[in-house]
């Protein structure tokens, strides 16, 4: 019986802990918002054991902080921390794009442009948001390489103590799906620098919108 009842609450654990990341990834959770153990158990209907080992798995994520007295919060960047973010984001998803000239299929190359066909349809939205996270995770599919997949997976949870993604404003939505047919293209053609180049690029131009999101709600992290 100690046996189920330990086996459940690992399994509510996984649950509680999707939850508060995609909470954190969508923005209803914020840099600074306190995780209070008791308001957390009441508000998604479980007990107290499952939040509390969600949350530490969180703190062992980098994505949340825990302050002696005062308790857990969701974790601010610093302006350093986010350029650093973005910075290694280039890095890895760069390498992974060139990794991908390589080993991507045909047939993945086709199922990611159409991808990006299916987000310019979607336009802006929640659904669009989720597209776009699954045309950056199959390009990292199509790179082949378990230990970049980890390292680029472990990138992205800590930028999701950023919030909701650019995709926002529909100028940056426009550029974006242009910027991953230009990847797009240069993959195709097989052409490893065009397309980390041409990668770079679209996170670059996504850092700038950034910051300019930031510098729109006084929120610029210092």
């Amino acid at each position: 019986m100690q046996d189920d009842t330990h086996s459940s609450d690992g399994l509510h654990g996984n649950a509680t802990y999707s939850a508060l990341l995609s909470e954190i990834r969508d923005g209803k959770l914020l840099p600074g918002d306190r995780l209070r153990e008791t308001e957390l158990a009441d508000r998604l209907g479980i007990s107290r054991t499952p939040v509390r080992e969600a949350i530490r798995q969180l703190e062992a994520d980098g994505l949340v902080s825990h302050v002696p007295r005062q308790g857990a919060s969701v974790r601010s960047l610093s302006y350093a921390e986010v350029m650093e973010l973005y910075e290694m984001r280039a890095v890895l998803e760069g390498a992974a794009v060139r990794f991908a000239v390589r080993s991507a299929s045909d047939v993945e190359i086709a199922e990611l442009r159409a991808l990006n066909e299916e987000l310019l349809e979607a336009g802006q939205g929640t659904r669009a948001f989720h597209l776009n996270r699954h045309f950056h995770a199959q390009l990292l599919n199509a790179a082949k390489n378990r230990f970049l997949t980890k390292s680029v997976q472990a990138m992205q949870r800590a930028m999701m103590i950023l919030g909701p993604t650019t995709l926002a404003d529909s100028s940056r939505f426009e550029s974006a799906v242009k910027e991953h047919t230009a990847v797009l293209d240069a993959l195709q053609a097989r052409d490893a620098d065009a397309a980390e180049a041409a990668m770079r690029h679209h996170i670059e131009t996504s850092q700038r919108a950034r910051i300019k999101a930031f510098r729109a709600t006084d929120a610029l992290p210092t």
